[in-house]
């Protein structure tokens, strides 16, 4: 080691940084958690909005009314939410009608098994929620934005 006058002096060796946790990426965790309860709101609010324009389809393309989708979030395995749509398996109202193009031969019509208030109500909800984590991405953005002026 050539000294040219110098001393050399060790250095401490400097100790490795853990990949997890990483305190920037902590800070971010309730923008994370809100931006995902937006999307799933946003899938509900779609699947509901789905319902609401079918609610008279009488006629599918398979040939039978249209039947209510249900938006629902399921854990996996991992503890992962994920937003799963399901149909609704209960039958659609009956109404005689023996002059609509899709009457059976007993003059019934089978509707959707929509209901408008239901959906009106579920949409409301969905789009309070959506609110809430719009106003909780908001003023977690606001407190780093604070956090690094400091």
């Amino acid at each position: 080691m050539p000294t040219c006058g110098r001393r050399w002096v060790a250095m401490p060796s400097i100790p490795p940084v853990p990949l997890f946790p990483r305190p920037i990426r902590a800070l971010l965790g309730p923008l994370g958690t809100s931006a995902a309860g937006m999307s799933r709101q946003q899938a509900f609010i779609e699947v509901i909005s789905q319902n609401i324009a079918n609610a008279e389809t009488t006629r599918t393309a398979d040939g039978t009314p249209y039947r209510r989708q249900i938006a629902r979030a399921v854990e996996t395995d991992s503890g992962e939410l994920r937003t799963e749509i399901v149909e609704d398996t209960r039958p659609g109202r009956a109404v005689y009608d023996p002059g609509h193009p899709d009457a059976d031969e007993t003059g019934y019509v089978r509707y959707p098994n929509v209901e408008i208030a239901t959906e009106t109500i579920d949409l409301m909800i969905a789009r309070r929620m959506h609110e809430a984590n719009a106003t909780v991405f908001q003023a977690a953005k606001a407190m780093l934005r604070r956090a690094l002026e400091i």
